[in-house]
This record gives structure tokens, C-alpha cells and sequence, in this order.
């Protein structure tokens, strides 16, 4: 068996404390993971704004249904996941299997696609915290 190769460090430590199933075992790629938020997340999410659906920076490793200010279903803040990679696969797969009743119905089949997204979210660029507004 071939070692895999991370991206960057904090990738390599967060699959290390949470394994990742095995869809989400895939090497991903956080620059195309922005480029596949950006048009496939990003008419619902920001990272550091609520929209129709929860602010993403800081997800992995967060407890889901906790962003202040957003109001989730009762079925997702009851869940008791932690965003973990395997657990953001798992959702992304099929969120309404993973928690049924909540609202959120988009799916990503593409199990590349997935693990790319998972690499971007995890990234040290958006696992931080939120960054100042220019010039302050």
C-alpha cells in the first residue's frame, strides 16, 4: 500500500485524529475544491456570512448545528455529528440520509469532487479564523 501525500499539514493531522471513509480516502485537491465551492456551494454558503445555508470557515472539526445566528432544523442540531471529513462525505453524499429532516437536499455524487471540497474546507486558508475586513 502506497502512504497518501497531503496537501498540507492540517489536512494531514485532521485525516490522522478523524479517519475518513473510504469514498473520502481520495488525495484532494484544496485549489480545486475552492474553484467547485465557489459554483457548487457558494449560491447557498459563504465562508464567513449566514445565507440560505450556514457560514463554512472553521466547519471541520465543528459540531454541526452551532453557527450563530443560523437557524437550522431541529433534526441537525439534535444530530450530535462533528464535521469531520468522513462525516462532511457522508453528507455530501446524501445529507438527507445522514440526518433525515433536515432541509438541505443538495447532493455531490462525484466522489473527487467530494474529497476536493473536503481538502478546501480543511485547508490552513479556511480552516483559520475569520479574517479582518481591509483596512482595519
Amino acid at each position: 500500500m502506497t502512504p497518501l501525500r497531503f496537501a498540507s499539514p492540517a489536512i494531514a493531522a485532521v485525516l490522522m485524529v478523524c479517519p475518513p471513509a473510504a469514498a473520502a480516502s481520495l488525495l484532494g485537491d484544496p485549489h480545486r475544491g475552492a474553484s467547485l465551492y465557489e459554483t457548487r456551494c457558494g449560491a447557498c454558503h459563504s465562508l464567513d456570512a449566514n445565507r440560505i445555508g450556514p457560514s463554512h470557515r472553521g466547519v471541520v472539526g465543528r459540531r454541526a448545528g452551532v453557527v450563530p445566528g443560523f437557524a437550522y432544523t431541529q433534526a441537525l442540531k439534535a444530530s450530535g455529528l462533528v464535521w469531520t471529513p468522513s462525516n462532511l462525505d457522508r453528507w455530501l453524499t446524501a445529507p438527507t440520509s445522514l440526518v433525515k429532516g433536515t432541509a438541505m437536499g443538495f447532493r455531490m455524487p462525484a466522489a473527487q469532487d467530494r474529497a476536493d471540497v473536503i481538502a478546501y474546507l480543511a485547508s490552513p486558508a479556511v480552516a483559520g479564523a475569520k479574517r479582518p475586513a481591509a483596512g482595519r
